[in-house]
């Protein structure tokens, strides 16, 4: 019995001390929250009522003792018995410690006469359970009510959107809190009075507040001061001015040059290490590629340096039709004068733009990864504050706009909305939501909504609510399922109309994957699950030049082209996830290209003897959708996406892969050329403020705008 006790508290510890490193460092499946525990008191009963089997025999000494015993006989003679009696000693000899062998069962929970190892057995055994009670409790108990931020938010060419939260040191219910602004200039500039934030207890002592009047591509700094008495003093936090400068006026097509971060999903201390609760590695590493601190570290990862390997360079080519070149999967090659060649050395010595923004596409909380603490307003808020008090993301937010999508762990996994807002557990998921990310995001064109659309210089973005009005795809009607709703489709439909014209680039946010190459619950949870309304955009999609979809979800990295045929324009998409979160190692769940096909025109030019040539045209089929590049290793990623429209008949997107830190894949797209509308108004540098000062006098400029 005590054998096969000691057999099973092995396995039952070695099954353990898998399911713990799963849990911390691969996926963190919230069933492990139950598992764990139950495995544990397992392993503990059973090593218990197993050390008897250690209570073994070292050394066994056996001795012979004969006792000779003189007896009479009946005729009087005398005859010697003798009796033979054997008897046993246990002798405990003290052995030598292996300590190779003492190692191995350490790692592997063998069974061991050695009280020592077991105990160290115990106390690995403990210690992971620690592990995982920290990992799982941290999100409740570390509560960060009173963490106080800013970030910036919207911005466009004379506004800017500017979120604080700035909780009160004595109690009250509320917090008056003036926002100061200036220029940043080389000689100091007074500071003018901005907006005054009424912060409260029922909103968690977060607001959002609108500073206007400024002018196109300006640098501004700002602070905060107290005018909650009559002594207005300037607070302490920011210890240094916050900076951030304005968007380019759109409507002065001059060109543009700059680059934004696009990525998903993340949550603090993923992996897993010990007492780095608060950490999230994803930004950290984000923040060196962003700003490195030394010189020295400044490489082709770096968004100061431009620099496309030829090894991993693929070239987009956006003619009439967009074909795409890759080192790794070659279709048709775009003509050689079309194609900008991949850039080598000479691209290292020239300086990138800088970082505008960043777009973060969902999954910026996990309400239930790896355990869901249920519908409750604080539960949500109390995720939110806990990234926003990271020292991490801190470094970021500090110094990058973001702009917010949500994603189904923003509420709970794989939610269907249903065009219900009053379903649960959506009305309080959308509250938290709404005060940290979605109030500092531009406008909708509907009022209540998520979705948005903004611009930079000649780049046009819409973003997409992929969660609220999705129909459930059980129902028996295919024709009926809808992703985004009849309201969102048609903003995105006007949308498309009117950039097709005025901007060269359209890249358009979808949390979920818009391919329906990946499988498992992808086929259900992304665009795949919707294919009416999928293949119904996609044909508008393809009948606007430069459309670039951006999209995460998926904990992985993969380029996707849609293949328009003979008629329309290719759509590339670029998913990106997650920026700091699970990946699944050795598991690939994306398809390399789709099953349906469509047929393509290829001209093929001979060349004969006498140098006379013929051109020869005939059609394929070539796939749908294929995989341009796919990578599914690594915990961090993000896209770094370049934009250079200055040259109008060469327009090119750069995308650069980041993957833990480090460069792993680049892509060129060089765009059509795109005739854009040129805006004549006079007031097309004229702040709101200038504009409202004309209006006094009675000039009338909002004719020109």
């Amino acid at each position: 019995m005590s054998a096969t006790l000691a057999t099973a508290s092995s396995a039952v510890s070695t099954l353990y001390r898998i399911v713990v490193y799963l849990f911390l460092q691969v996926v963190p499946k919230s069933e492990a929250k139950w598992l764990i525990p139950i495995l544990y008191i397992l392993y503990v009963a059973t090593s218990y009522f197993s050390t008897p089997l250690f209570n073994r025999v070292a050394v066994v000494k056996e001795e012979i003792v004969a006792v000779q015993e003189e007896k009479p006989e009946e005729n009087g003679d005398i005859v010697t018995d003798v009796a033979v009696v054997e008897t046993t000693a246990v002798v405990s000899v003290p052995e030598p410690l292996d300590w190779k062998s003492a190692l191995s069962t350490v790692i592997f929970s063998v069974p061991s006469p050695v009280r020592a190892l077991r105990l160290a057995n115990l106390a690995i055994n403990t210690i992971l359970l620690f592990a995982v009670i920290e990992f799982l409790a941290v999100p409740y108990f570390d509560d960060a009510s009173g963490v106080v931020y800013t970030r910036v938010g919207a911005l466009t060419p004379d506004a800017a959107k500017i979120v604080v939260r700035y909780p009160p040191s004595a109690n009250s219910t509320e917090n008056l809190v003036r926002l100061s602004y200036r220029q940043v200039k080389s000689s100091p500039q007074a500071w003018r009075e901005g907006p005054i934030a009424n912060l409260t207890a029922e909103n968690d002592w977060v607001q959002t507040v609108r500073l206007t009047g400024l002018w196109p591509t300006t640098t501004y700094e700002y602070r905060f001061e107290d005018v909650n008495d009559a002594n207005i003093t300037v607070l302490p936090y920011p210890a240094e001015p916050i900076r951030f400068r304005t968007f380019p006026d759109s409507r002065l097509h001059s060109g543009s040059h700059f680059r934004f971060i696009a990525s998903s999903c993340m949550t603090p201390n993923f992996p897993y290490a010990p007492l780095q609760a608060r950490r999230i590695k994803g930004l950290d590493l984000l923040a060196d590629y962003l700003w490195p601190s030394k010189p020295e570290a400044i490489s082709s990862s770096s968004p100061l340096v431009s620099s496309l390997s030829e090894s991993v360079s693929s070239t987009v080519e956006a003619a009439a039709t967009t074909s795409i070149a890759s080192s790794e999967n070659t279709t048709s090659p775009a003509p050689a004068s079309d194609v900008i060649p991949p850039v080598a050395a000479t691209a290292v010595e020239k300086p990138a733009p800088p970082t505008e923004f960043m777009v973060f596409m969902g999954d910026f909380i996990y309400a239930d990864v790896p355990v869901y603490f249920g519908n409750d307003i604080e539960a949500y808020r109390r995720l939110y504050r806990r990234n926003y008090n990271s020292p991490s993301f801190r470094k970021v937010y500090e110094r990058l706009p973001i702009f917010h999508t949500y994603d189904d762990h923003e509420i709970i996994n794989n939610f269907v909305g249903q065009g219900n807002s009053s379903q649960e557990p959506f009305p309080n998921a959308a509250d938290a939501f709404s005060l940290y990310n979605a109030n500092a995001n531009y406008d909708s064109p509907a009022e209540g909504q998520y979705y948005y659309d903004f611009r930079y210089g000649d780049a046009a973005f819409f973003v997409l609510d992929t969660r609220r009005y999705r129909s459930d795809i059980t129902s028996e009607d295919p024709t009926t399922h809808t992703m985004l709703g009849d309201q969102q489709l048609g903003a995105l439909y006007n949308w498309l109309g009117k950039v097709n014209n005025t901007a060269v680039f359209k890249f358009i946010v979808t949390s979920v994957p818009f391919t329906s190459l990946w499988t498992h619950d992808a086929l259900t949870d992304s665009w795949a699950g919707f294919p009416v309304e999928k293949a119904t955009l996609l044909s508008a999609l393809q009948s606007v030049p430069n459309v670039i979809l951006l999209s995460g979800d998926r904990h992985e990295f993969a380029a996707i082209e849609y293949e328009s045929g003979d008629h329309g324009h290719n759509v590339l998409e670029i998913s990106t996830s997650p920026m700091s979160m699970f990946y699944v190692p050795f598991i690939r769940t994306l398809r390399p290209r789709s099953e349906e096909v469509v047929n393509k025109t290829v001209e093929e030019v001979l060349v004969a003897e006498d140098g006379t040539k013929e051109v020869l045209q005939y059609v394929v089929e070539v796939p749908k959708e294929k995989v341009i590049k796919y990578i599914g290793e690594g915990n961090y990623k993000w896209s770094s996406i370049e934009v250079d429209t200055r040259d109008p008949q060469h327009p090119v997107v750069r995308v650069e892969i980041m993957i833990d830190g480090k460069p792993a894949y680049h892509l060129e797209v060089l765009g059509k050329p795109v005739k854009l509308q040129i805006s004549t108004s006079i007031g097309a540098l004229v702040p709101q403020s200038f504009k409202g000062m004309l209006d006094k006098i009675g000039i009338k400029p909002s004719k020109w705008f």
